[in-house]
């Protein structure tokens, strides 16, 4: 069992209110120490003003949020020593070059490498003396990481880093860079749409939905229990006290079933008693999943 000195984050019956919007419902999780954790959902879903909360940038109306056990509203300004941040709009001063935008931020970190921020910006192929209005949004994101990291963070949070990145960034991004620290131990949050990308390094995904914690679980427990079932014929009548159908539709001449709590026995054992014919069994990715669980909601 995990106790609250092995997680680097901890957030309890988080709400957040804006006037009659209820932006973040009692919201609770907890992300172990050396672990990636991914938060997806919607637009407007409540993940950015959760990820106010988590850096102490915004006073949430209860509940707490800490970082290493210490709360990160009154002891923000020691925790960003341990933090690397990416927001989802990366913003500097447009005349600024990256090379004043870095010496301004060397300032503020007392553990900052210089050298790894011009090692990551020549690997993404940004000059440092190119003005920060003059970058495209993806490049403006990649000089936003490299600052994230010149502290070595024990904590990366990654609001929507994939935002304006092309197909080759998004591939450096996730396999070279989120990859690499993930290895070494970094506990990394991240929110995203890209589930593509976080599916192979994720250890652990949430998802919100109109301000609630929906759903909170080990990616390869989730992918364990969603299959998607296509039978030959149709109409098929599936029993959901063994099987929980999440859809059930149409497909060719036969149907088609996404099953949330998939288990190989359980399946054979009611197609027998059931006389189901034909049927193909396929293993679903996060996104499909995800789709599945979303899809029919507004």
């Amino acid at each position: 069992m995990t106790s609250m000195t092995d997680n680097a984050i901890a957030i309890s019956d988080l709400t957040v209110r804006y006037g009659r919007t209820l932006a973040v419902n009692n919201v609770a999780l907890n992300v172990a120490k050396g672990s990636v954790y991914a938060l997806v959902g919607r637009n407007g879903a409540g993940k950015s003003s959760l990820v106010r909360c988590l850096l102490g940038e915004q006073r949430p109306e209860q509940g707490t949020s800490t970082l290493f056990g210490e709360d990160a509203w009154s002891r923000r300004a020691a925790l960003m020593q341990r933090i690397g941040v990416v927001t989802e709009e990366a913003d500097a001063p447009p005349e600024m070059k990256v090379s004043s935008i870095a010496r301004f931020c060397s300032r503020l970190y007392d553990r900052w490498d210089q050298g790894s921020v011009e090692a990551r910006l020549r690997t993404f192929g940004v000059p440092m003396t190119s003005r920060f209005g003059s970058l495209s949004k993806g490049q403006k994101k990649q000089v936003s990481l490299a600052l994230a990291l010149a502290n070595s963070p024990e904590l990366l949070v990654l609001d929507d880093p994939t935002l304006g990145l092309d197909v080759v960034a998004r591939r450096s991004l996730f396999e070279e860079v989120i990859g690499d620290l993930a290895d070494r131990g970094t506990t990394i949050f991240i929110t995203t749409h890209d589930l593509g990308g976080v599916e192979t390094f994720a250890d652990r995904v949430g998802m919100m939905e109109n301000g609630r914690l929906v759903l909170d679980e080990e990616v390869d427990a989730l992918k364990s229990r969603f299959r998607r079932i296509r039978f030959a014929a149709q109409p098929v009548a599936i029993d959901t006290a063994v099987l929980r159908t999440t859809v059930m539709r149409s497909w060719g001449a036969g149907a088609e079933a996404i099953v949330s709590n998939y288990d190989d026995l359980a399946f054979e054992r009611m197609r027998s008693a059931s006389n189901i014919g034909a049927a193909e069994v396929e293993a679903m990715s996060l996104e499909e999943i995800f789709i599945a669980i979303a899809g029919g909601k507004s």
